[in-house]
């Protein structure tokens, strides 16, 4: 059995109540994308249930809706019946924050109660003589700001001094942005000085991620890579991963996955270039046989499974904080026609999640961070239950514990909805 757990990086679906708290009052990444382009259809996550979660009339509580599906009145109108193939429901963080680190350790069952820290007027003085005197070299930026524009306000700088770029945002991050040529900075070196950041940063300056920003080009034409490397703190507390790897199942990370754990129950791991091969190489791994980690464990676990966690991350990253609205709704449109893909690789006991971390809406002008909203939440598989309402969830860890019921382990955090998807 391989169970999918797949992040849809951002994917919002509606500000949760306390939003206004972190300037994201009436943030909906998915419903302001519907209502903001031309033409909006992603038809198979309807089949999943998106319709009732982007609908301003979906409101009901009933456990089960109609087999059939039903017409769902909104403001861009009427949406067509349709014939659900699997459940839906949304889900609200109980953490305290919207980072990508917060959000996976609590899909994995550890709550945040306490916020990482954030510097939005940049990092202390005496921080950054620290740290230049550590990796030997003075920093050009330490402010806030998005990547691109960083680059394009200190690119030039950077390529004739030589001088890493380090910057942050809203979130707990700490990002150094460096030129991949070796004659002017190099990737190798780039990665070293995040090392050297990441063992710095401890508390009370126990920043999220440290996030190595690679860029190629010449003044004027820069240009980010796909050699991103987060360099997280390590979750506080044994994670649903954890507990899979130690009772003999195996948790395959694509994606960002291994850095947002910092390796943590992690037995095998792929990195991506972007969401289509983080798509394909979670297809490859659910049509791939028995791993050869199940295997060896397999006379000790005689009901061995394989947890595939994906991020994709081009949501966030590439669309999301650029508030590119329409390249944003081509990125849902690619996964969208990939679905049929990976449902039809799928065996008949296999199941799949799909769900997000944290919201980033494009349309959201008050700023381009990570906007504070409820996640959707998708189940598929062959063999359960079709057109379930799981309701409004009360944390991200709801999901961790379902998988973790289906392993047979108990995570501390969150109510299994394993019941309502599968025949007793």
């Amino acid at each position: 059995m391989k169970i999918i757990l797949m992040v849809l990086d951002s994917v919002g679906v509606g500000a949760l109540p306390d939003a206004e708290k972190y300037n994201d009052a009436g943030a909906d990444t998915l419903g302001h994308i519907a209502k903001a382009v031309k033409d909006f259809n992603l038809p198979n996550l309807v089949k999943l249930g998106l319709y009732h979660l982007i609908s301003d009339a979906e409101a009901s509580a009933t456990k089960r809706c109609d087999a059939s599906g039903m017409g769902i009145p909104t403001e861009v109108g009427i949406y067509p019946r349709i014939n659900l193939i699997g459940s839906y429901g949304k889900m609200n963080e109980a953490s305290i924050g919207k980072d990508t680190p917060i959000g996976h350790w609590e899909m994995t069952g550890l709550i945040t109660e306490r916020p990482l820290p954030t510097y939005p007027n940049g990092f202390p003085k005496d921080l950054m003589e620290k740290y230049e005197k550590a990796i030997g070299t003075k920093t050009l930026g330490n402010y806030a700001s998005s990547g691109t524009e960083i680059i394009k306000a200190l690119g030039d700088e950077h390529y004739k001094t030589g001088y890493p770029i380090v910057y942050t945002s809203a979130d707990s991050v700490f990002q150094i942005a460096a030129h991949e040529d070796d004659k002017i900075f190099g990737l190798k070196r780039l990665y070293q000085i995040c090392e050297i950041a990441r063992k710095m940063l401890v508390a009370p300056h126990n920043i999220g991620r440290v996030i190595a920003r690679p860029f190629i080009g010449t003044p004027g034409n820069f240009k980010r890579t796909s050699n991103r490397h987060d360099y997280a703190i390590d979750p506080a507390g044994e994670t649903l991963l954890d507990k899979i790897k130690n009772s003999g199942g195996e948790v395959y990370g694509i994606g960002k996955i291994k850095d947002i754990f910092n390796g943590h129950g992690i037995s095998n791991f792929a990195t991506t270039k972007s969401n289509m091969d983080g798509m394909q190489k979670t297809l490859e791994a659910v049509r791939s046989p028995k791993s050869e980690v199940q295997k060896k464990n397999y006379t000790l676990h005689p009901t061995p499974y394989t947890l595939i966690f994906t991020n994709l991350v081009d949501f966030d990253m590439l669309w999301g904080h650029r508030r590119d609205v329409q390249a944003y709704y081509n990125g849902l449109k690619e996964f969208d026609e990939y679905l049929p893909e990976l449902e039809n690789a799928m065996a008949d006991e296999d199941v799949l999640f799909i769900t997000a971390d944290h919201g980033c809406d494009p349309t959201y002008t008050a700023h381009t961070d990570h906007t504070r909203e409820y996640v959707p939440l998708f189940v598929f598989g062959k063999n359960l239950h079709k057109c379930v309402n799981l309701g409004v969830r009360k944390t991200f860890a709801d999901v961790g514990q379902t998988i973790a019921e289906v392993f047979k382990i108990k995570l501390n955090n969150g109510e299994s909805f394993l019941k309502d998807i599968v025949s007793s």
